[in-house]
């Protein structure tokens, strides 16, 4: 019996597609952050750093940093009053407390309930998945801040922790 090769290259082609498409959506798993989908939000947050996935904080981190974006980091951030409300708004909707958020109620676990931390680095959980990285690597030239995510994290614009 003589099977084509073709159609049996093509089918092992689409099994292997489907099997990254597949394995990529269940592997974000407790890695995976829904990406900022505001434009409003990605053109004023991502002009200066990786637009962060609200989903990352809880609300109140995103009303107390929104609430003081004069001292944003060492920056001024200061936005238009009505700029400012809609962008606090959407990442407040979407916080990691907000209704839907189960990946990020994991990065929050163990958070005290009273606290409102405005690093994503400092998270409990933040700090386990990444205590195995050596200082140096915080410190090279490509990286220079635990809050530069892009840089180790390729995927991190599309919402993927996982490499």
């Amino acid at each position: 019996m003589n099977i084509p090769v073709r159609p049996l290259v093509l089918a092992a082609m689409v099994l292997a597609f489907s099997a990254l498409v597949l394995s990529r959506a269940q592997a974000g798993g407790s890695h995976f952050f829904p990406p900022v989908a505001d434009p409003l939000v990605k053109e004023e947050c991502g002009s200066c750093h990786l637009a962060f996935a609200p989903s990352m904080l809880p609300a109140r981190s995103w009303q107390r940093m929104m609430g003081d974006l004069k001292n944003h980091f060492g920056d001024d951030a200061s936005l238009d009053p009505p700029v400012a409300a809609r962008i606090t708004g959407y990442l407040v909707s979407n916080a990691a407390d907000s209704g839907g958020q189960r990946r990020g109620e994991k990065l929050t676990r163990g958070l005290d309930p009273g606290s409102a931390p405005l690093r994503i680095t400092e998270l409990p959980k933040w700090v386990r998945e990444h205590r195995e990285v050596p200082n140096w690597e915080w410190r090279h030239k490509d990286v220079r801040t635990r809050a530069n995510c892009v840089a180790c994290h390729a995927d991190a614009e599309r919402g993927y922790y996982d490499d």
